[in-house]
């Protein structure tokens, strides 16, 4: 049991998928020779050889293709986009290939690809580095969508994405890269990429935020307990599937929610996990459900960047909205 950032339990969850199955190959732009551009693939190319950790050219719509055609041929290729920001090229491959092979070979071929990136803001990253369009990935049928929230959580879901018969779009908080350390263990389980993580039990309230949001829902979670509110916070993990079930679950039992999440407000995820509610848990909730998020504008420059993203202030005032409603 070692304490890891998450870049450290990326690369480990990455050197032990190497290691377990020959047919996990790596490959992105610079990840070979420099380890990529925060050296989440730091020493797997001297280890494991160039045949299996790639360096490509700069050409995201090539990585996603070249993805998809070895996954299809029986690789288990896990691909690395820089930056989030980059990704839009690439958009075509996954919504027109990726998602649709099983579809459209009638479940003859499959398509067991990862595809990390790099997403959100907060380290005061130039344009086109800081995005969080993770809904626009989540909209895709075919595709499933993670984000972990913690070194051990990255560690477990990656592991069971790159063992998943169907492409998995990873998107890791680069915030949260080397903002904390935990414990991981190198024979830790694999955890569902399916399933909502319940951080902590509450009476009062549901929370649900992932990614690096979760931190901030965190500080917020404990003020609200120093002034005797009782919330329970919900790492969502899954964005795509959504786990339905274990949010109604929770807000039936609290009757309030607030939703925490960086992407834009409009046509978020939080307005589907608001929806579900309004349509299955309406008879439960006791307040409105509110959504504290990034505004719709382009992620700012730094100098900008801390009034833009949601912190544990904004979430504590939306709580005590919701709990004052009558």
């Amino acid at each position: 049991m070692t304490d890891l950032t998450m870049i450290d339990a990326i690369r480990r969850a990455l050197s032990r998928a190497l290691e377990e199955d020959p047919d996990v190959i790596l490959f992105g732009e610079d990840i070979g020779i420099d380890g990529g551009v925060f050296r989440a693939t730091d020493g797997l190319m001297q280890r494991f050889g160039a045949a299996r950790v790639r360096d490509t050219p700069l050409a995201e719509t090539v990585i996603a293709g070249m993805a998809i055609g070895a996954a299809a041929q029986g690789l288990r290729p896990v691909a690395e986009i820089q930056f989030m920001g980059f990704l839009y090229s690439a958009i075509d491959q996954l919504a027109n290939h990726a998602a649709r092979l099983r579809n459209r070979t009638r479940g003859r071929l499959t398509c067991p690809m990862v595809l990390r990136a790099p997403y959100g803001g907060g380290v005061r990253a130039p344009e086109h580095h800081s995005e969080s369009m993770e809904a626009m990935l989540a909209h895709i049928p075919g595709l499933r969508v993670v984000v972990p929230s913690s070194p051990a959580r990255a560690y477990g879901l990656l592991l069971t994405a790159i063992r998943d018969p169907d492409p998995v779009v990873f998107l890791e908080p680069k915030r949260l890269y080397r903002a904390l350390k935990e414990p991981v263990s190198e024979d830790a389980d694999a955890l569902p990429v399916d399933k909502a993580h319940l951080v902590h039990e509450g009476r009062d309230l549901t929370i649900i935020a992932w990614g690096a949001m979760l931190a901030d829902a965190r500080t917020a979670a404990e003020t609200l307990t120093g002034r005797g509110v009782s919330p329970e916070l919900i790492d969502l993990s899954s964005l795509k599937p959504i786990d339905r079930q274990t949010i109604r679950a929770s807000v039936r039992k609290t009757g309030r929610c607030v939703i925490v999440h960086e992407a834009p407000l409009t046509a978020g995820l939080g307005a589907e996990i608001a929806a579900d509610l309004a349509e299955h848990c309406l008879t439960s909730l006791l307040a409105p459900v509110i959504r504290v998020t990034g505004y719709d504008t382009v992620m700012p420059y730094a100098r900008l960047e801390d009034r833009y993203m949601p912190d544990a202030a904004r979430i504590v005032a939306a709580v005590q909205q919701v709990m004052e409603f009558a």
